[in-house]
């Protein structure tokens, strides 16, 4: 009825401006991921490369709380349950943090450095030193969830 249609109109634009609806489809689209997901068809051996730039991504979308994302990717690549520590990451990949790069993920340190070229005065291997003015704002509050030492 017209009634109903008009209800499940409203509904919709709420759970729209409250955010819960891209949430919601995100979740769902996990969970049909793990259903469909082929068990008995063994996935190829995660080498160290992907290992590591797998770590960075899930990383990254922690930290922009694109949670059902990470999730995504932690199953569809085999990726290890437990992250990975943060500063053992940052020492395979020869990464000198400075107080202010450690409040965000390393992706986003590497990525100023080679949109900066680089050119920054520093130590050998260091990130550059950003502005925080530069990062996502709605995040500066928490710094990335705490990693696990593995």
């Amino acid at each position: 009825t017209l009634t109903d249609l008009s209800m499940v109109i409203v509904l919709k634009d709420t759970l729209e401006k409250r955010g819960a609806l891209a949430e919601i489809k995100a979740r769902i689209r996990a969970e049909v991921f793990n259903a469909l997901d082929d068990q008995s068809e063994p996935r190829p051996p995660l080498s160290h490369e992907n290992l590591l730039i797998n770590e960075l991504i899930r990383e990254y979308l922690e930290y922009n709380r694109y949670k059902y994302t990470a999730s995504v990717l932690t199953a569809e690549s085999g990726q290890p349950e437990v992250p990975l520590d943060r500063q053992f990451l940052a020492k395979e990949l020869n990464v000198v943090e400075d107080a202010s790069g450690k409040s965000v993920p390393l992706l986003y340190g590497i990525i100023s450095h080679f949109l900066h070229g680089g050119k920054e005065e520093r130590t050998h291997n260091t990130l550059p030193k950003v502005s925080l003015l530069n990062y996502p704002k709605q995040n500066r509050i928490k710094p990335p969830t705490e990693r696990n030492q593995k």
